[in-house]
């Protein structure tokens, strides 16, 4: 009578809380994987196959859920190709346009500003390498004499002198140093406010003589 007492009892409360397994009313059946719970679980299925009850990976917290002792998994957002490091950081530049002196366009570049003593000495010397649209532009107080050395240049240079209205004086084909040379006695002499440096034949390839103008604000 007893058991059958007991077994009615359980089947009035549908089995809640009866087990024929020893241990604490919730713990998993031998075997099972348990939900985890905020500080993680100590079991975790082979492989993170889902939980047939749950449908949520084993091992993982539910959304919103913390878990200590595991790194957090990182979400891989898809981007564009990397930004190019620009060419010369910290530096102002300007649009240098130079054009025929009837107002022809020739070409034009955007131009580092190196107008302070020290940038005017580093000039393009630690610059890798220089891209046809770019390019440097040396500014002085006054028109002056300058001469220009290609010290450690990794790449050629055409010079452009231009005195204070922009007008072209001077056009130098400055080749990079030879493989044992530093370009200290490579040195290109001229006359003018403005210099402006760009890359190795750029003049010859858009047809710059002197007498055309550079055009820029500063």
């Amino acid at each position: 009578m007893r058991r059958r007492a007991f077994l009615a009892i359980c089947l009035a409360a549908g089995l809640a809380g009866c087990s024929g397994n020893e241990g604490s009313v919730g713990s998993p059946d031998e075997g099972a994987t348990p939900t985890p719970t905020a500080g993680g679980t100590s079991t975790e299925r082979a492989g993170g196959a889902a939980d047939s009850s749950s449908g949520t990976p084993t091992g993982r917290p539910a959304a919103g859920t913390p878990e200590t002792g595991r790194i957090p998994s990182r979400t891989v957002t898809a981007t564009g190709p990397a930004t190019p490091t620009p060419i010369h950081p910290g530096y102002e530049t300007t649009e240098v346009r130079v054009t025929t002196p009837e107002g022809d366009l020739l070409g034009s570049v955007t131009a580092a500003i190196a107008d302070t003593p020290d940038l005017r000495y580093t000039g393009l010397s630690d610059t890798e390498s220089l891209p046809k649209d770019r390019g440097m532009l040396f500014v002085y107080e006054t028109v002056d004499d300058h001469t220009y050395v290609m010290r450690r240049m990794d790449f050629g240079l055409d010079i452009v002198y231009a005195d204070d209205e922009g007008v072209i004086s001077t056009i130098h084909h400055a080749p990079a140093p030879g493989p044992d040379e530093d370009g200290e006695d490579q040195r290109y002499p001229g006359r003018g406010q403005y210099v402006l440096e760009v890359t190795y034949e750029w003049t010859t390839e858009r047809g710059v003589e002197t007498g055309d103008v550079l055009q820029f604000d500063l």
